[in-house]
């Protein structure tokens, strides 16, 4: 008998992005309007609160079924806080905190850079790393001389 796991419509489908709805509003944040920020981030923490309610939901009927037949000792109330607490940390973490906060600072680090005109500080660094690069890699097959001594 083959059983497959249950499909997780909050995880295992394209559902999922939206609660990285907020990346997009943090991307474009310089170019939308504030409300349209907050919206993104209404929808991820919308995404959020539908799977932790999937989660309790599933956790209490399932809880209610064990507390039935005398397996579980905890009450299923109790039980289904702890797993509806542990989704929605987790989800807010991983889908909306994180990754928004990221986002945000290399969006805020870019347009500090290209504000500043610090672009050509790189531009050293990337072309010596380059030079490593392919004096170890195509150089040597394509029997060209190495650029760095």
């Amino acid at each position: 008998m083959d059983s497959k796991p249950e499909l997780d419509f909050f995880r295992d489908t394209p559902v999922r992005y939206l609660g990285y709805a907020n990346e997009i509003g943090e991307s474009f944040r310089s170019m939308i309007s504030q409300a349209a920020v907050r919206a993104t981030y209404g929808i991820s923490f919308g995404y959020v609160f539908m799977d932790v309610v999937d989660k309790g939901k599933k956790t209490l009927e399932k809880e209610k079924v064990l507390a039935r037949s005398g397996i579980e000792k905890e009450s299923p109330a109790i039980k289904t806080a702890k797993i509806a607490s542990d989704c929605l940390i987790w989800q807010s973490f991983a889908s909306v905190i994180i990754p928004g906060f990221t986002i945000n600072r290399i969006c805020k680090l870019s347009s500090f850079v290209l504000q500043k005109r610090n672009v050509a500080l790189i531009i050293h660094p990337i072309d010596h790393a380059c030079h490593v690069v392919m004096d170890k890699t195509i150089r040597p097959i394509l029997g060209i001389e190495t650029h760095l001594k």
